[in-house]
């Protein structure tokens, strides 16, 4: 049985990275493993050896400690990988088979599988629909930023890649498959990104730059990203997005200085629940300021996509009702402006396999608009440091050298 060996959050602002335990087809106790989940057998699973896992912005709400995630959680739900073995009950999935792995865990049998929101499966986590790979409150299953991962309903979640070698030439970009590309095209599509459009994306990090990509995949005529972070507005800049920096005053004023019109047909909130505020409050915490700004500069009638994370919990907010993720949303504006709202988990197998064909016919280069950056897995740490501290890259680790040569350009 081979070594293995993991990115584990040992506690506020620190991860490691040590040995871990070699997958099973069996959930065995750890932490955050929801105990109605332990013992569950796992003949449906195929283990793979990663060739690619993401270091996402989501992690690092936990790794700041703005959640509830407990030390020794295994980290990592963007995952791309060789299948090396599978359970007794997969058919379809082959040993060999260089697959994408949806961050939502789903199962593919109950109602909401069905109807395709996968983003909550209802049969994968006990404490409440829709799950993924080392993420708090998600049930428990373990991280993908490791050597090798066990992925349950494997003919169901595993998205194989057709040509193995024409793969591994454009691993970078198909690395995005499993999270924030679908994720930015989902928030695109649930705003109502169509040929012609204006948008406005809140955020320049890895989800908004891959909103800000998807938003031209779609037809959009502008796509202005705000940030407060220049080198991130930058790269922004660099595959031809307007910018609008919030630290210099309302977003809504660059706006009208852009397009003639203080408002844009759709907008994307990829910020979430640590917003930060505008002008002479940049420096300062307010987590509603990005959904409030979002209803104030689109237009009556627009649509809001909120792929941006909202908890139910975040221990590190100043006020008391958002530690128990209460915001003060002016939803009066927004009502007002017949606006409609799409929250939750991108449901990745709605998109993956249309945005796998426009990555290997050269249709976008994903990889190069987030800035796609391969470390090796001992540098995880770094990679998380760096991250935080507001770096215009995408960290991919690397585990196993596979990825020695790739570029996202």
């Amino acid at each position: 049985m081979p070594e293995n060996r993991g990115v584990i959050y040992e506690g506020p602002g620190k991860v490691e990275v040590h040995e871990t335990a070699y997958p099973e087809f069996e959930i065995k106790d750890g932490p955050g493993v929801n105990p109605a989940n332990v013992g569950r057998k796992l003949p449906h699973g195929a283990i793979l050896k990663c060739v690619a896992t993401n270091i996402c912005g989501s992690d690092q709400h936990m790794v700041r400690g703005r959640t509830t995630a407990p030390q020794g959680l295994i980290l990592g739900h963007e995952i791309t990988g060789e299948v090396v073995e599978t359970g007794p009950d997969v058919e379809f999935v082959k040993t060999g088979d260089l697959c994408s792995v949806p961050f939502n865990i789903a199962c593919g049998r109950c109602r909401n599988c069905k109807e395709g929101k996968t983003g909550v499966c209802e049969n994968v986590n006990p404490d409440r629909a829709g799950s993924a790979y080392g993420y708090v409150d998600m049930g428990g299953w373990v991280g993908g930023q490791a050597q090798y991962v066990m992925v349950p309903y494997a003919d169901w979640n595993l998205l194989k890649f057709p040509d193995k070698d024409r793969a591994m030439e454009k691993i970078l970009d198909l690395a995005m498959l499993s999270d924030i590309f679908p994720t930015g095209f989902h928030g695109c599509v649930t705003a109502g990104v169509k040929p012609g459009a204006t948008v406005y994306i809140a955020g320049a990090g890895p989800v908004g730059l891959a909103a800000a990509a998807s938003a031209f995949l779609l037809g959009a005529a502008v796509v202005i990203v705000g940030d407060l972070n220049k080198e991130r507005l930058d790269q922004a800049h660099s595959f031809g997005c307007e910018t609008v920096n919030v630290a210099l005053g309302d977003p809504k004023d660059q706006i009208e200085h852009i397009l003639g019109n203080p408002e844009v047909d759709c907008a994307v909130d990829a910020v979430g629940f640590e917003a930060r505020g505008h002008g002479r409050e940049a420096e300062t915490e307010h987590p509603a300021t990005v959904l409030n700004t979002l209803m104030d500069v689109t237009r009556a009638g627009g649509a809001l996509g909120i792929p941006g994370l909202y908890v139910t919990g975040d221990p590190g907010a100043k006020e008391e009702a958002a530690r128990k993720g209460s915001l003060s949303i002016r939803i009066g504006l927004g009502w007002a402006k017949s606006h409609s709202f799409t929250t939750g988990q991108c449901p990745v197998m709605r998109y993956n396999r249309q945005l796998m064909m426009a990555i290997l016919h050269d249709r976008v280069q994903i990889a190069k608009a987030v800035n796609a950056t391969p470390i090796p897995l001992d540098q995880a740490p770094r990679g998380y440091h760096e991250f935080d501290e507001g770096a215009a890259r995408k960290y991919v680790l690397d585990p196993h050298g596979m990825l020695a040569g790739a570029s996202a350009a």
